[in-house]
């Protein structure tokens, strides 16, 4: 990192993505994205907004993901809101075919909850280093226990000889594995009273890991991850209590074993942008990650371009992890291979770049038809439109 040039004065840079407009809106003249504050203030409105609207939408709806982690409040035991286990759980399954099924995804329940579980969790983590002393409940050590024996099996599978680099082979007898012992893995962490639950949420276990035909891992599959634990919760496995532990315990130890799928096998990206996306393969712990950066007392957004400062803080804070990892992983000047990332440092506050990290998710991740063609729906993510009351 230190052939990079000088860090540029934050008003000389662009944030180089377009944000897609909600269909019933007009371009806003805010939203052309004509320097680093003109877009903060626009996404901070945005961001704001959304937080509200996914709140109030959840307040009327009886099967929402538990009131009470939404709103961070409510106690551990607090077992009304959960779902009956009489409830019609379903496989999920696929129901975005065509770039106009969008429109269904963006209003469906399964939107709403997601975008609320991922900002609850933001708002959780803010300020907070991974060393912050939290609540770990027994479902918690449950799900790294689930981790563990995903770790142990890529021990278990080594690569084979092949003539391409790329997508080794041996990912798809790890995969295999999962596949087969999905079901079991989860009923680890699920109570027998919601063994019914299990098929369905077993699901998104099996998709947040790549695909074995591509050998391929992108946000899509992350994202698949992150609807497992809103699932969890959802059926009351994962409370209140937990929603530091989801992020720095679970995810966590989630990012560390895709990390270590993707070297091992030499996963690609999928969909990947290039060097104008944020990140070959994650996009959670960017904005977790800088959630957790926000009013620190010295560390400021364009310092993690710094490899001092990297090294020294990584084991603190996701967001620099993820910077020491795509270091290790990438060659040549900082600001020609993460780009995107480079720009992003020249942005004044933690908060501005939180603030941004969750409309660009939006737009870029939740928006994209190619990501979102392979998310699936069942009865704890619905795709059938929020209910009001």
């Amino acid at each position: 990192m230190s052939e990079q040039p000088s860090p540029m004065p934050p008003r000389e840079f662009l944030w180089p993505h377009t944000v897609p407009q909600e269909p019933s809106d007009k371009p806003k003249e805010a939203d052309q994205l004509d320097g680093v504050g003109e877009v903060a203030l626009a996404l901070a409105e945005t961001a704001q907004a959304e937080r509200t609207k996914g709140v109030c939408q959840r307040t009327t709806v009886r099967e929402a993901l538990p009131v009470s982690l939404l709103l961070g409040s409510g106690s551990k035991d607090s077992s009304e809101d959960a779902p009956a286990a009489t409830q019609n759980f379903i496989i999920p399954k696929k129901e975005i075919h065509t770039v106009p099924d969008m429109g269904k995804w963006k209003r469906s329940q399964a939107y709403a909850d997601y975008i609320g579980f991922i900002l609850t969790l933001n708002e959780g983590v803010k300020g907070k280093k991974l060393t912050f002393e939290y609540t770990v409940s027994e479902a918690i050590e449950k799900l790294v226990a689930l981790l563990n024996t995903l770790d142990r099996w890529i021990d278990e599978t080594p690569p084979v000889d092949q003539p391409s680099r790329f997508g080794n082979k041996a990912y798809r007898t790890w995969y295999a594995k999962l596949d087969q012992e999905a079901e079991s893995l989860v009923a680890t962490v699920v109570p027998t009273h919601l063994a019914a639950a299990v098929p369905e949420v077993a699901v998104y276990l099996k998709e947040s890991v790549g695909n074995s035909t591509r050998i391929d891992y992108g946000t899509g599959h992350e994202a698949a991850f992150a609807a497992f634990l809103c699932c969890l919760c959802k059926i009351g496995v994962l409370r209140v209590d937990d929603q530091i532990a989801i992020v720095f315990k679970v995810f966590n130890r989630y990012l560390e074993v895709m990390r270590k799928l993707q070297k091992t096998y030499r996963m690609e990206p999928a969909g990947s942008q290039g060097v104008w996306g944020l990140d070959d393969f994650q996009f959670l712990p960017f904005i977790w990650g800088s959630s957790q950066l926000i009013d620190h007392p010295y560390l400021e957004p364009r310092h993690f371009v710094d490899e001092k400062a990297v090294n020294e803080n990584h084991k603190d804070y996701m967001f620099l992890e993820c910077i020491l990892f795509i270091t290790e992983m990438k060659t040549g000047p900082f600001a020609e291979h993460s780009n995107q990332l480079w720009n992003i440092s020249a942005v004044p506050s933690w908060s501005k770049v939180n603030q941004g990290l969750i409309r660009m998710y939006k737009a870029e991740c939740l928006e994209k038809f190619p990501v979102i063609q392979h998310f699936k729906f069942g009865s704890l993510l619905p795709i059938h439109p929020v209910t009001s009351s």
